[in-house]
C-alpha cells in the first residue's frame, strides 16, 4: 500500500479490525520509509449482473427502494424495509460468489418478502415474473394461500387425549 504522506511503495500492517459486521475491514498501517502512520479500509465488492450484461455494485439502498415501491400504502414501516434489504445482502453474501445476475437477487427478496406483507409480496412478484394474465395472479394468490396455510398448521399446537 502506497504510504499517502511520501508516497513510498511499501508499508507494513500494524493491526487489522472487522466492522460493519464483517463487511468491511480497517487496517492500521506503518510506513517503512517515513514511519508515519495511516489506516485503509477494505471493502469486499459484490456485483449485480444485470440483463444487458452490464455489472453494477450491488446496493442494499436499491434493494429497499424497490421493495418500498410493492409496499406502498401497506402498513410496513421504513425499520422492516431496512432489515428486510440487509437480510437480502446477507443470504446473497452468504454464497460467497462476486458477481449475481440480478434475477438471482429478486428470487432472493422474494422470501422475505413474502413473509413481511402478502400484498406487498405479490405487487412485486407480478413485476418481477412479468405476469401477463389474471391466471398468473390467481395462481400466485393459490400459492400464497397453501404457503399461509402450511405456516398455520405449523403453529396449531398438537393436543393428546388423557
Amino acid at each position: 500500500m502506497r504510504c499517502p504522506y511520501c508516497r513510498h511503495p511499501d508499508s507494513r500492517v500494524v493491526d487489522s479490525r472487522e466492522a460493519d459486521d464483517g463487511v468491511l475491514i480497517r487496517r492500521r498501517r506503518s510506513c517503512q520509509e517515513c514511519g508515519k502512520r495511516f489506516t485503509t479500509v477494505e471493502e469486499s465488492v459484490m456485483a449485480v449482473v444485470k440483463r444487458s450484461g452490464v455489472t453494477e455494485p450491488f446496493s442494499r439502498a436499491k434493494v429497499a427502494a424497490g421493495v418500498r415501491k410493492a409496499c406502498q400504502g401497506r402498513p410496513v414501516d421504513e425499520d422492516a424495509l431496512a432489515v428486510l434489504a440487509k437480510n437480502v445482502e446477507d443470504e446473497i453474501r452468504s454464497r460467497g460468489i462476486a458477481e449475481i445476475p440480478s434475477n438471482e437477487v429478486g428470487l432472493a427478496i422474494l422470501g422475505p418478502l413474502r413473509e413481511l406483507d402478502e400484498v406487498a409480496y405479490l405487487r412485486f412478484a407480478s413485476v418481477y415474473r412479468s405476469f401477463e394474465s389474471i391466471e398468473d395472479f390467481a395462481s400466485e394468490i393459490e400459492s400464497l394461500r397453501e404457503f399461509a396455510q402450511s405456516r398455520a398448521d405449523a403453529v396449531e399446537p398438537v393436543t393428546t387425549a388423557s
